[in-house]
């Protein structure tokens, strides 16, 4: 049976809207039949250690609108970045993986995300496992 192809999101920012769209565009891919790998980089996993991960903070530049878009959010009952990442894992094949020297460079100890990740790998690692990868994002 052939593997399903990969598809690699690497997920470096952390406002709202930048999740929203790892969690959104991963979840579709999972249900679409494709193995998803999402690796949290820097400002993602201090984040996701932080126990923020469905906070809804906006770029600066957006400030104007946050509110608004905040209350469609709720009025339109969508649902929270942490769902979506379980939904995905029940519609499909989605993983978490954190890089471990973003964990040392954001200061968070591995106990801080290891329960909110299927793995905490090396970049070597990581490289190794998304080469073959059919779709690579950077967001």
């Amino acid at each position: 049976m052939p593997q399903p192809p990969k598809f690699v999101i690497f997920a470096h920012n952390a406002t709202y809207d930048k999740l929203h769209q790892v969690a959104t565009i991963g979840m579709t891919a999972a249900a679409m039949g494709k193995d998803v790998i999402v690796v949290l980089l820097f400002w993602t996993i201090k984040k996701l250690a932080e126990g923020k991960i469905d906070l809804l903070d906006f770029p600066p530049e957006y400030a104007g609108s946050a509110e608004e878009v905040a209350r469609l959010l709720k009025d339109k009952n969508v649902p929270k970045i942490s769902e979506m990442f379980q939904d995905a894992k029940h519609v499909g094949k989605f993983r978490l993986i954190a890089c471990s020297a973003g964990l040392e460079y954001m200061g968070v100890e591995g106990e801080a995300v290891e329960s909110r990740v299927d793995e905490v790998m090396g970049l070597p690692a990581i490289l190794k496992l998304t080469e073959e990868a059919e779709t690579k994002l950077f967001i």
